[in-house]
């Protein structure tokens, strides 16, 4: 599986401003027309960013977050060579995580 999150972390004054983008269909479950049968909802439920371990960020999602989820925050006291890590897990027991190195 391609690697589905693309994070950038910024210095700057006041801390570190952090920039992820999801790769994810982010579906509602639906009736399909043409075939009749139902499709099965695909989303994201947990995200968690962690810094050198601890976690930072904790969210639950739902199918209500769009497609290709965006998330922007800011870090204060991270420190060049700290570890931030975002993982996430959907409805369909898939995941991902992503690391990187503060510079």
């Amino acid at each position: 599986m391609a690697r589905s999150i693309t994070m950038k972390a910024i210095q700057g004054a006041g801390g570190v401003e952090v920039r992820a983008l999801i790769n994810h269909p982010m579906s509602i479950g639906k009736l399909d027309k043409i075939s009749g049968n139902y499709v099965e909802a695909h989303y994201i439920e947990d995200v968690v960013v962690s810094l050198n371990g601890k976690p930072i960020v904790q969210g639950n999602w739902s199918s209500g977050v769009a497609r290709n989820p965006y998330l922007s925050f800011r870090v204060r006291g991270a420190m060049p060579g700290d570890k931030l890590r975002l993982t996430w897990r959907d409805s369909r027991g898939a995941s991902d995580s992503h690391e990187i190195t503060l510079t």
